[in-house]
């Protein structure tokens, strides 16, 4: 019995997503066919230039807005950004800091903080746990 190897593929969607890409300001080529792991390794190590541009230039889908940001995709919610945004008007929400942008950059910083503590907290126990199990009382 042979087995035939069946290419895995996905939506442009998911493809654009991995890419860290806006799927709309992708090439209509792109949008509508599907992708192959081997065709998205291939745009991942070697992009093509309309690849390279959408990463340098945008429009960037919220995830990646929210990063450049330093805030959290709901943060943008809360900061009534909705649609994607260009590095050019990133930048330029840098540079007015907006309240709601500050007070957003310091809920991330806060969650950050407590992840690092508890990431801590779990190392200390399981090596407490580690101590106990070489050394337990008879």
């Amino acid at each position: 019995m042979t087995s035939h190897q069946n290419t895995q593929t996905m939506k442009p969607a998911t493809a654009a997503k991995k890419l860290g890409v806006y799927l709309e300001a992708t090439p209509a080529e792109f949008q509508e066919g599907v992708v192959s792991r081997s065709e998205l390794s291939a745009l991942q190590a070697d992009p093509p230039q309309w690849l390279q541009d959408l990463r340098r230039n945008g429009p960037h889908p919220r995830p990646v807005v929210a990063a450049k940001l330093g805030i959290s995709i709901a943060g943008l919610a809360r900061g009534g950004i909705t649609e994607p945004l260009t590095t050019e008007q990133i930048e330029a929400l840098k540079q007015e800091a907006p309240e709601w942008l500050q007070k957003e950059r310091a809920t991330q910083a806060e969650v950050r903080k407590e992840a690092v503590r508890i990431k801590e907290k779990h190392a200390e126990n399981a090596a407490r746990a580690a101590e106990q199990d070489r050394n337990p009382r008879s």
